[in-house]
């Protein structure tokens, strides 16, 4: 099923779980008109009544701004909240299934979820999905409170491509580099949708992951994140924390460590992957692919 518009899927953990109201209604209409005025059509998605849906009313986006009673949707919990009719929010993962779900190609995130501190054993749904699923998801790296080395190892194992966008260099969220290497640097969008393309003929399953830097103006450095998320993680062990519930609560705490400046550096990085997939969702609109050359094998 195929959209008229080039159309870029947006999620909805963000509005419900990620940022304070009225913050998260602000984002959630500013995202989709900077995907509108690039060209695409947004499409933010989430689960209302037990009901897929790839293109939130504003009344929608509104309730899942306000409402309490929203859970946050990862793959595993998508039958239960079906089932029982219930409003869920997307995380990466589960907006990735939706996208593809309803054929569309491109997601814009603020970051992935990964390998988190520590043991190593609380890996995000999203890595999985990323190695399933055939969408592009434009973010800013992975969200600066996992282990980054250790969740580039896992999108490695499981041959997800990462691209830097303008970037040699993956990016740890709130700062624009992390001294980590992507696995090749694209300038353009009609770079991204090539290898896009490569990918989809060759047969290979899964995304593609293009990472986008924080805009230099509202980046914070390293040394002023750092402190802030090491202080959180430990908090979050102490609890006891698991799985779901980890990142918000880091989110949250960073946010109170660091004061506004962490929100709006958030916010920045939302609205840069919003305006990028939207020229991808354009690109790809524009470039239907060619087909790959085959050799004729020999005789």
């Amino acid at each position: 099923m195929h959209h008229l518009h080039p159309t870029v899927a947006l999620e909805s953990t963000v509005i419900s779980h990620g940022l304070p109201y009225p913050h998260n209604l602000a984002l959630a209409r500013e995202m989709e008109e900077i995907v509108r005025a690039n060209g695409a059509e947004p499409a933010t998605v989430a689960i209302i009544g037990g009901e897929l849906i790839a293109g939130l009313s504003p009344a929608q986006i509104h309730h899942l701004a306000t409402s309490s009673t929203v859970r946050k949707v990862s793959r595993r919990d998508l039958p239960i909240v079906v089932a029982k009719k219930l409003d869920g929010a997307t995380t990466v993962a589960t907006t990735m299934w939706v996208a593809h779900h309803f054929g569309i190609a491109v997601f814009a995130t603020g970051g992935i979820g990964g390998v988190h501190r520590g043991e190593g054993t609380d890996i995000s749904a999203d890595l999985q999905e990323l190695a399933q699923t055939p969408v592009i998801v434009v973010c800013a790296g992975a969200k600066a409170i996992l282990d980054l080395p250790a969740t580039l190892e896992h999108l490695e194992t499981h041959g997800v491509t990462v691209v830097g966008y303008g970037t040699n260099e993956f990016q740890a969220f709130y700062t624009r580099t992390s001294g980590l290497p992507v696995d090749v640097r694209c300038d353009t969008a009609a770079e991204v949708v090539k290898i896009w393309h490569a990918k989809q003929q060759l047969g290979l399953p899964g995304g593609l992951l293009v990472t986008v830097p924080i805009p230099v103006a509202d980046e914070l450095p390293a040394d002023e994140i750092e402190p802030a998320i090491a202080q959180a993680v430990k908090e979050a062990a102490m609890r006891g924390l698991r799985s779901a519930e980890v990142t918000p609560f880091l989110l949250t705490r960073i946010a109170d460590l660091t004061g506004e400046r962490s929100l709006n550096a958030n916010l920045a990085l939302l609205k840069n992957n919003a305006r990028v997939a939207a020229e991808i969702a354009v690109a790809l609109r524009h470039d239907e692919p060619a087909e790959l050359p085959q050799r004729e094998p020999f005789s």
